[in-house]
């Protein structure tokens, strides 16, 4: 077939297509956001009539998945590294239930945290789980595991976790497809007690799942994603993981690495390959983005006295994404390094877009809280979050999904009133509605501001959760409607928010305050696609 241009993203999307999938589930975060996109866009997918739409949460994500698994049908669920935090639960305990039909799992990490919290590595939540992963080193890769790999999760019958990097996920890179497979027939389990975790069917499943440990190397030893090479100096070998055989490469662009080299993209770490880096080698190094997972692995099962490094022992940075001068630099090689940045060159932070209703709604906050001592404001995560930034310098947190209601709830409790957390809509439905059951339960001084821009805006104007349903929510779970108060951020309305702010902080309870208007992004992309269809009616855009 032709070859496509496709990011690492779309590479596994195409890939999950032409593998026979029924549905994807998927919560937006950078960098696997565009995965579920380039389904939800794709033509052949909507023929074939895939599910794409989006779900609340990545639990949600995870534990439908599972369900569509149970059916017999072939399933992806997509992620960001920080979102199996929250799927953890459902990941963890499928693979003691095992699958009916493939299902991969699909998680992007985030080294060097360009759009993150923190610098997880997933390949520990596979090792804890103990299932195989697929880690592609380029795109082609991406896409043929991802293919392929709905047929090796139903041959060793747990799921499959294909761990992707930002580099991998946002580069490009020709593809060529292979035949499109067809979606698998409806079919329940043979074993009915299967997805049943009662504790003494558990017991007998996590001893199935512990002598499925050598099936699981085998299969990544007879992996095609997996190899050595021999060299002309064989004492000096290389471990390379994923996206790190590519900065390898970058460093011997034509094959002429002059080191043993095992690359390595299939996981458990196949034992008999490290034997034969054991025998011949005197020192390994150990390329791997992430952390050490690797590097420790390695360290642990050479029996001889070999000298491992990597990220660990410092030769690599332990933080931070790799990169081909990095590798070059651990292999001893020259490094050419370009001009330094002039001083007259300043760092631009990231702001508010211009206009945004969440600028509006911190201006009143900030006037409101202003004979009040600082430190009170807890955020969640998304674009409000740049509230914590000149000019506004509002927030003072921002640590989870969710976690502004129960911090604010926490900090209530212990005396600091009033306390107020800053949620988006979609925050509120993915993990902020808990929090504010808990806080009305118990009574709590708290005032919960839900920016409500009616999209997932951070990650490009997702479809919401909580469209239309914010108000019936905080009411169904216990807030007095009249402490509900709903208001349009804008200039022209900032005397009346600020006072509604006044009364709701001297409310002793909770408090809800609903800032609603469309972002601005959002309505320009709305009436760019509204003039192109005026303009041309008889075509339709998605």
């Amino acid at each position: 077939m032709q070859k496509n241009l496709f990011l690492g993203v779309e590479a596994i999307g195409q890939g999950a297509i032409d593998g026979g999938i029924s549905g994807v589930y998927a919560y937006p975060g950078t960098p696997s956001t565009e995965i579920t996109e380039f389904i939800q866009e794709s033509e052949l997918a909507a023929e074939l009539g895939i599910r794409s739409k989006w779900s609340s949460n990545e639990k949600t994500a995870y534990e439908a998945a599972l369900g569509m698994s149970y059916a017999g049908k072939r399933t992806m669920v997509c992620m960001k590294h920080v979102g199996l935090n929250v799927a953890a639960d459902a990941f963890v305990n499928s693979a003691i239930t095992g699958i009916n039909g493939g299902m991969i799992l699909t998680v992007a990490d985030d080294p060097s945290m360009h759009s993150s919290q923190n610098e997880q590595d997933s390949r520990f939540y596979a090792k804890f789980a103990m299932i195989p992963v697929l880690e592609p080193s380029n795109q082609q890769e991406a896409y043929d595991m991802v293919r392929e790999g709905f047929a090796l999760s139903e041959e060793l019958g747990v799921p499959v976790m294909v761990r992707i990097t930002t580099r991998l996920a946002h580069s490009r890179a020709g593809v060529e497809r292979s035949e499109v497979l067809s979606s698998n027939e409806l079919q329940l389990p043979s074993d009915p007690s299967q997805f049943v975790l009662l504790p003494a069917i558990a017991r007998r499943r996590y001893k199935g799942l512990l002598e499925k440990q050598k099936d699981f190397e085998k299969a990544a030893k007879k992996s095609k994603y997996n190899s050595i090479t021999k060299s002309s100096d064989r004492s000096f070998g290389i471990i390379a993981c994923g996206i790190a055989y590519n900065y390898l490469q970058e460093n011997y662009p034509i094959d002429d690495c002059p080191y043993t080299v095992m690359k390595l993209t299939q996981y458990p770490i196949p034992e008999k390959m490290l034997s034969k880096m054991e025998k011949h080698c005197e020192e390994v190094l150990v390329l791997e983005e992430g952390a050490p997972v690797v590097e420790e692995a390695v360290k642990a099962a050479f029996k001889k006295d070999i000298k491992v490094s990597g990220r660990l022992s410092g030769a690599l940075p332990r933080d931070g994404e790799l990169n081909a001068d990095l590798v070059a630099k651990a292999l001893g090689k020259e490094v050419l390094k370009g001009a330094e940045i002039p001083d007259i060159i300043v760092n631009r932070p990231p702001a508010l877009c211009q206009g945004c209703g969440h600028q509006d709604m911190y201006k009143a906050l900030n006037e409101a809280l202003d004979t009040f001592s600082k430190g009170r404001v807890f955020s969640d995560i998304g674009c409000y979050t740049l509230g914590a930034l000149p000019p506004y310098k509002s927030i003072y947190s921002c640590v989870d999904m969710g976690a502004s209601i129960t911090m604010a709830k926490g900090a209530s409790d212990a005396g600091l009133i009033p306390a107020i957390a800053v949620i988006g809509d979609s925050t509120f439905t993915h993990s902020g509605i808990t929090g504010l059951l808990d806080a009305v339960n118990d009574g709590s001084n708290i005032v919960v501001v839900i920016s409500d821009n009616e999209s997932v805006s951070m990650t490009g104007g997702q479809d919401s959760s909580a469209l239309g349903k914010v108000e019936s929510i905080c009411q169904g779970v216990g807030v007095d409607p009249a402490h509900i108060r709903v208001l349009v951020p804008l200039k022209k309305y900032h005397e009346q928010m600020v006072e509604t702010f006044n009364e709701e902080l001297a409310f002793d309870g909770v408090s809800v305050i609903v800032f609603r208007r469309e972002c601005i992004q959002a309505a320009a992309k709305r009436m760019r696609k509204a003039k192109k269809i005026k303009d041309n009616p008889k075509k339709q855009y998605s």
